[in-house]
């Protein structure tokens, strides 16, 4: 899950993305409120985590001018401004969620899991593609009964696919989401574990089709196509 991290304090930032990447998010920073807003505008993420004082432009504006674009990618606000008057007009302009500073990592994680289940029509932390299910809460896949043994970007990889089951994904997108901004990657690195994945894949009756021109899609032979 690709997550943006709006938020100045470059102490804060640095623990947070560790943390949360600990956890398998994939996590992008910015520490300017414009410079946010432009990336937004260009680039795709799961969720966002605003913080409201920010230089460029404070968090109250990005979050309406988001809403005013119709971006509704999910937003949790995290700020140390903890009054009724700032979690009533956060959640007025748009806002899915408030967590005051300080806060504990486990409640934001469960935080941003919620509010990207909701956004993509899911009540429950739990995914599904044929016999493949992704139980969130635990991060572990089964085939039927039968648990995978998945390394890290292979589990990135797999959990950024079932969230979009039966839809193509781009090379760039999967790329965006295993792999943080800086590491000295190309998109060769995608076919490597999308073969390693289908290996382990493969007794499940789980497919994951390559559609020239848009990327990958994973699906169940019920779905009925078939995979170079």
């Amino acid at each position: 899950m690709r997550i943006l991290l709006v938020e100045d304090g470059e102490e804060l930032a640095t623990w947070l993305i560790k943390a949360l990447e600990q956890s398998n998010f994939s996590v992008e920073w910015s520490n300017d409120g414009l410079v946010a807003e432009r990336i937004l505008a260009t680039e795709e993420f799961d969720a966002v985590i605003l913080d409201l004082g920010l230089p460029g432009k404070g968090g109250h504006d990005v979050l309406t001018g988001l809403r005013a674009s119709d971006n509704r990618v999910p937003i949790l606000i995290l700020t140390a401004r903890d009054s009724l008057t700032e979690r009533v007009s956060s959640l007025n302009e748009g806002a899915d969620d408030f967590l005051p500073k300080p806060f504990v990592l486990a409640e934001l994680e469960a935080r941003l899991l919620a509010l990207i289940r909701r956004s993509r029509g899911r009540e429950h932390p739990r995914f599904s593609c044929g016999s493949l299910t992704l139980d969130v809460g635990a991060k572990q896949f089964h085939v039927g009964e039968t648990p995978l043994t998945l390394t890290p970007r292979e589990y990135a990889m797999l959990h950024a696919l079932i969230q979009r089951s039966g839809e193509p994904v781009s090379k760039q997108f999967l790329l965006d989401r295993v792999f943080p901004r800086g590491d000295d990657v190309n998109l060769e690195a995608i076919e490597v574990l999308i073969y390693r994945l289908r290996k382990k894949l493969a007794s499940g009756a789980i497919r994951i089709t390559t559609m020239r021109g848009f990327g990958y899609c994973l699906e169940s032979d019920a779905e009925g196509r078939e995979h170079p």
